[in-house]
């Protein structure tokens, strides 16, 4: 359209020109071709050369216009096919994230059909299969996604990789994020996850350090996913005691004052009869600072010399007056010794700091040794109701 303005414009100023010049010219041009000879006056001429030369470029403009036709029909075409493909993986996104997954996978499936970043299109509608429990379509959609994305592609090992793990699939999981080309913060923290599924709790170690380097926890966070590796690893190595005096000897000196470490170490100990290592972990532990919990396990280290105990409890005691796990504890030390009197005086002030089923099952024993069997009776009976309310206490918050 502009180019036809353009040429009557021409044309316009031509006319234009050839009527000023027609007011002053007389002129003519003469044109022989024997026998015949035509005169015709130079307005005239110069009016046919600009009508002939105007003609002349509309033709070829035409000409030219139908033989770039079928090329611009094709740009047209994959233009708007391009503009289609866009808008449906602009949807998809919009769907997905508005949580209408079937439309979003729809769209997802349409833009890939579409060749509009088939790579990403097919990983959000297998995201999207996934959220609506579709794992045929979207394994499907994970299989597409593999011819347009390379192994270790990141967006497409971290989404596989994630939902792995939502289905409790770790080992798959971890198998997967192993083709990450370089260490990733969204795939060290999925790793972490798969680890702490699989149990391997001496690993996740390493990767709670490299995110805490990364500022993904603080050292507050840190420090309890640190203790709560250590405490499970700790469990695990508790199958005989040379593989727990191991991983005792790498927690470092830091960690190894903290109650919830020591106990499991004095737990597993205990359970291996190494009485003495138990002992040794739990006194560490209390010196550098206070856990009732941690407390109440000393008598159960048995093999330990129960009379050094007595004096170093007793110590505590001191320290901490009225506690009633320390109470017990003491109780049941003096009772290993058949220190009589003495364990039934702090088996009493336990119970009356705190009546628990362990303190009063502990006195049933003693009084049981004394031949009191009133008394022993009575105490176990105390202990039944206690557990039982225990019990019932811990059903009904399950429940709730």
């Amino acid at each position: 359209m502009r180019a036809l303005l353009r040429i009557m414009a021409v044309i316009a100023v031509a006319v234009g020109l050839v009527a000023l010049a027609a007011r002053s010219s007389a002129g003519y041009v003469q044109i022989v071709w024997p026998p015949h000879r035509i005169e015709l006056s130079l307005v005239l001429v110069i009016v046919l050369l600009v009508t002939a030369f105007a003609l002349m470029y509309l033709g070829l403009r035409l000409v030219s216009a139908m033989v770039a036709m079928p090329q611009k029909v094709r740009e047209y075409r994959q233009a708007r096919r391009k503009r289609k493909a866009h808008e449906a993986l602009t949807g998809a996104l919009h769907e997905f994230f508005s949580g209408r997954f079937a439309r979003a996978e729809k769209a997802a499936t349409s833009a890939m059909e579409l060749g509009e970043q088939p790579g990403l299109a097919a990983m959000l509608a297998a995201r999207a299969a996934h959220e609506l429990r579709a794992p045929e379509r979207r394994d499907a959609h994970l299989a597409q996604a593999a011819t347009h994305l390379p192994d270790d592609d990141i967006m497409r090992v971290i989404t596989e990789a994630d939902m792995l793990l939502e289905q409790r699939r770790a080992a798959d999981a971890l198998s997967v994020l192993q083709t990450l080309p370089q260490k990733h913060t969204a795939g060290l923290r999925l790793e972490l996850k798969a680890l702490q599924l699989t149990k391997e709790w001496e690993k996740s170690l390493t990767v709670i350090d490299q995110l805490e380097k990364r500022k993904v926890y603080d050292a507050v966070q840190a420090r309890e996913l640190r203790c709560h590796a250590l405490v499970e690893h700790l469990k695990r190595r508790a199958t005989d005691v040379s593989a727990l005096d191991e991983a005792w000897r790498k927690v470092p000196d830091a960690l190894r004052r903290d109650a919830r470490i020591a106990r499991a170490a004095a737990q597993g100990y205990a359970a291996l009869k190494a009485g003495e290592r138990a002992a040794d972990v739990i006194e560490r532990s209390l010196d550098q600072s206070w856990d009732s919990d941690l407390a109440g396990l000393y008598a159960d280290c048995a093999g330990a010399d129960a009379v050094t105990q007595i004096e170093r409890a007793e110590r505590w005691l001191a320290a901490h007056p009225g506690d009633a796990a320390l109470l017990l504890t003491l109780g049941r030390l003096c009772a290993r010794q058949s220190l009589w009197g003495k364990a039934q005086n702090y088996l009493d002030a336990s119970i009356a700091v705190e009546a628990t089923y362990s303190a009063y099952l502990a006195a049933a024993q003693l009084h049981e040794k004394l031949g009191d069997v009133d008394v022993a009776q009575r105490h176990t009976r105390k202990a039944l109701e206690l557990a039982l309310a225990k019990l019932h206490e811990r059903l009904q918050s399950t429940l709730v």
